[in-house]
């Protein structure tokens, strides 16, 4: 009896742990500020993909000229994908389909973009999307402008 109760209590001990380095680690990436919820899908195909797979949701993190992207559930302190603001191309806007509207946030926008010939999307609040697009417009002189 006291064996079983020993191994519940571990168990329950290393789930709290767990959660609480999720917390740990989504505050030590906020802290810079800048961040905000964004979902992404890596190298699709051109035409869109109703079906929902290959949404991954996560948080972005302006850096300067780059977004650092990381996702949620992971425990590694780099950022899964880095994108340079010179190599992104966003293209025009469209709203979630079918069963994208399960697969994303409720009020998520999706930002189809290119970079460095990889299509991607990004699925984020309205106003992320004007902070992002605002972003990608606000480019050093000398830097061209992406925006399709």
């Amino acid at each position: 009896m006291f064996l079983a109760l020993l191994v519940c209590g571990l168990v329950v001990a290393l789930v709290v742990i767990g959660l609480f380095v999720f917390g740990l680690r989504r505050r030590l990436i906020q802290r810079a500020g800048g961040t905000f919820d964004c979902s992404l899908r890596w190298n699709i195909p051109d035409e869109p993909d109703p079906t929902g797979k290959g949404w991954v949701y996560g948080v972005a993190r302006y850096s300067g000229d780059e977004i650092a992207w990381f996702r949620v559930f992971s425990y590694s302190p780099r950022p899964r994908r880095v994108l340079e603001r010179a190599s992104i191309v966003a293209l025009e806007r469209r709203m979630p389909e079918g069963e994208e509207e399960l697969a994303l946030l409720s009020d998520a926008v999706i930002q189809p973009c290119m970079y460095e010939g990889v299509r991607l999307e990004l699925a984020m609040s309205e106003d992320a999307r004007t902070g992002f697009m605002a972003w990608l417009e606000a480019a050093p002189p000398g830097q061209r402008v992406n925006v399709a």
